[in-house]
């Protein structure tokens, strides 16, 4: 039988080890917070900056927000015992629900298990064989998967470029008419609002105006923007002032430092996603313990903006400090800082040196990014000193000019 496994499986493992895409976990011994302990390769416990968590608010290790959702444990239990159609639909459900939707400000919000979840579910079920896609090119797995559900048409623009977006929406209606299909167009815009490799964000006035004349729906996935952007952490709309997209996917899994996905929008959309979108329907709720959990972490945002503007503050000093050292990297919007090392060994290598120093940052390769793209994909925390992102920036400058 093993033989079998192999012609499956030994081809792939063997080609990711030979071109250094192959992947490994590491074990954190501590709560995710700016400081954490790794297990190194000897075995032994060492102490390390945290530049590589999603964490960006630093929420998971609060005691009162821990202490809430003990006590949610023990007033719901460990788990749901049900879809949400079915039995699984308790009150922390629909409370987070509600304060999505208040705190995002549109009418109505759903939850899903996860954020690939949310978007997997939400682009199938709103997108169909005889429908249009248009997705950015460095859109997130679970966007492409979510299209590839759909089995629409799909058209891939070029990376935050409106003027391709325009000519592929209008070569997809050519295509329609050339069909003579009377048939309504329908197509969607869908477009990660922070890109989680790059850090830079989507230009949503211009999606929203594109939208508007091309009569299409835009849907924008929040995933790194929610907690982030903004004054107050409500994501890309508040960041530029101007409306929300037609549907707004998000996570609970960042900066809320929970678990979960969401879609924002009209009572309408929220109505028809409970009742066409499979990964929603067809799986267990979560836990009404975490539900309430995330319920909890999200007040807790929308009660301390300052949280939102410690991460800014600290990603602005970090990109400067870089800066002053000799790395070659952008003041970045979101808190994201990919410092781009370009072959994938080298990355490795650098990541493995930081590491023995003391700054867990991880190398990001292909299939995530192109090839010859690998970079170091720094992600800061609002509870980061100054003085620890200085010291890092020190060690990442040395590492990266010497060549490790």
């Amino acid at each position: 039988m093993s033989h079998i496994l192999d012609i499956f499986t030994k081809d792939a493992l063997e080609a990711a080890r030979a071109n250094n895409t192959y992947r490994s976990m590491r074990l954190m011994e501590t709560p995710e917070s700016s400081r954490v302990k790794i297990r190194m390769p000897n075995g032994a416990s060492q102490e390390q900056i945290l530049l590589a968590s999603n964490s960006y608010l630093d929420l998971a290790n609060i005691d009162e927000l821990k202490q809430a959702m003990a006590q949610a444990v023990l007033e719901w239990g460990t788990g749901s015992g049900g879809a949400r159609l079915t039995t699984g639909n308790k009150t922390p459900h629909q409370e987070l629900e509600e304060f999505i939707a208040k705190f995002k400000g549109e009418e109505s919000a759903i939850t899903f298990n996860t954020g690939y979840m949310a978007n997997v579910g939400t682009i199938s079920a709103l997108c169909g064989k005889n429908d249009f896609i248009f997705s950015d090119e460095l859109n997130h797995a679970s966007i492409i998967d979510g299209i590839r559900l759909s089995r629409a048409k799909c058209f891939v623009y070029k990376h935050n470029d409106m003027a391709d977006l325009e000519r592929v929406i209008s070569a997809a209606k050519s295509e329609q008419d050339a069909k003579q299909d009377a048939r309504p167009f329908r197509g969607l815009i869908v477009t990660d609002a922070v890109f989680s490799m790059d850090g830079d964000l989507a230009n949503l006035p211009e999606l929203l105006r594109i939208a508007r004349e091309q009569g299409v729906l835009l849907m924008v996935d929040e995933a790194h923007a929610t907690g982030v952007l903004g004054k107050t952490g409500r994501g890309l709309a508040e960041h530029y002032g101007c409306a929300h997209a037609d549907v707004t996917v998000g996570t609970l899994s960042k900066a809320v430092a929970a678990e979960g996905g969401f879609v924002a929008g009209k009572q309408q959309l929220i109505d028809f996603l409970r009742n066409k979108a499979r990964s929603f329907i067809f799986t267990t709720a979560m836990a009404p313990a975490v539900a309430a959990a995330a319920c909890n972490n999200l007040r807790y945002i929308d009660a301390h903006p300052e949280r939102v503007q410690n991460l800014r503050d600290n990603v602005k000093f970090f990109c400067e400090a870089l800066q002053r050292e000799g790395v070659n990297v952008e003041q970045s919007p979101s808190a994201i800082v990919p410092i781009v090392i370009g072959d994938e060994a080298r990355a490795l290598e650098i990541s493995a040196a930081l590491q023995d120093a003391g700054i867990l940052i991880p190398a990001i390769r292909y299939p995530t990014v192109a090839k010859g793209q690998a970079r170091l994909r720094a992600s800061l925390m609002a509870t980061h000193t100054h003085e620890q992102l200085q010291a890092a920036a020190t060690v990442i400058a040395r590492a990266v000019k010497e060549g490790v």
